[in-house]
């Protein structure tokens, strides 16, 4: 057999891939950096995928499952990863393929009916949490929050706020995905410095863990409507396995929603589920400015128009300073 490493497939190398993979039942992603093909002659026997750390689309042909193929395309999708510098892999597939890739070296980190969430690393959750410093916590009333930033306003700090206000301790945690106009690393400062005064507050990047739906891959979905559902119940499963009983959270605050569907749907959840759990989800009004909502994109639309005192409106002078700064040319 004959192993092809592309970043780009012709016509007819796309058309085949596209044939194993419905075939298989499996919908084509666009978000893709890298496919791997195995060849037996003018055969596609078997396919599989890769963007950034997280592996995708793999297929093995009907005709030639059980020869190990599965095994061959990981192979070479994580020596391919570990070039660019991932050592660390991800995969979601179906719960009944579990078996399957636990014996190729995955371990399961959540899941729900319909997804299974599995990393290359043996208890990579449990050991990202532990590398989380967290301060001695005293008090039964622990909140919670999860935030994208970006960039961090006075909407954010609005809600964290009063977060910190009514819980003995809170944890904020600042999505780690760099698909953002700033970059993870920005953001988190962002949210530091515009938190410090707070002293019960602790700010943590999220990690690989708590994922934004930009990544979460639907191409073994059939029903591709639910697939925003889907990804927020896996979410939710792995925020209330893991991240409530290390940090003893009891309360998950949110930001009221009237932009975002995904977001307003994933509220909504939130506040199904984590009752269930002994949780508690309180959703605060959106801050405004002149009778409109505050919003991290308001400001994004700003800064492409390089308007920075119309961004004085909507950001802590924190903020301000750090895109000013920090920011300097990339962001002005």
């Amino acid at each position: 057999m004959e192993l092809e490493i592309l970043r780009h497939m012709d016509s007819a190398r796309q058309t085949s891939w596209l044939e194993l993979l419905r075939s298989s039942g499996l919908t084509p992603d666009a978000q893709i950096d890298q496919t791997v093909l195995l060849w037996d002659g003018p055969i596609l026997a078997a396919a599989g995928s890769r963007k950034g750390n997280l592996l995708k689309c793999i297929a093995v042909s009907r005709s030639y499952q059980g020869d190990g193929l599965t095994a061959t395309i990981l192979t070479a999708l994580r020596q391919e990863a570990l070039q660019d510098g991932y050592t660390h892999l991800f995969l979601y597939t179906k719960p009944e393929n579990q078996l399957l890739f636990s014996s190729l070296f995955f371990y399961p980190v959540a899941g729900t009916k319909q997804v299974l969430l599995m990393e290359s690393k043996r208890n990579g959750l449990k050991q990202f949490l532990s590398s989380l410093s967290s301060p001695s916590v005293h008090g039964d009333r622990i909140g919670a929050l999860v935030m994208n930033c970006d960039p961090f306003t006075l909407g954010h700090r609005c809600l964290i706020e009063t977060a910190a206000g009514e819980c003995d301790h809170v944890y904020v945690f600042v999505l780690s995905e760099d698909r953002g106009y700033f970059s993870a690393e920005d953001r988190l400062q962002m949210v530091k410095l515009g938190t410090s005064d707070l002293k019960n507050v602790t700010v943590f990047p999220s990690g690989p863990y708590l994922i934004s739906s930009a990544t979460f891959p639907t191409y073994f979905l059939k029903d591709r409507d639910s697939a925003d559902q889907i990804h927020c119940h896996l979410d939710i499963e792995i925020f209330v396995k893991h991240f409530v009983p290390h940090f003893r959270i009891t309360h998950r605050y949110v930001g009221s929603e009237p932009f975002s569907a995904l977001t307003a749907g994933y509220n909504k959840m939130l506040a199904e589920i984590l009752p269930a759990h002994g949780l508690e989800m309180i959703e605060l009004p959106r801050l405004c400015s002149d009778g409109l909502p505050i919003s991290a994109s308001t400001v994004r639309k700003l800064l492409q128009q390089n308007n920075i005192e119309a961004i004085r409106r909507f950001v802590p002078l924190s903020t301000l300073s750090y895109i000013i700064t920090a920011g300097g040319s990339q962001y002005g």
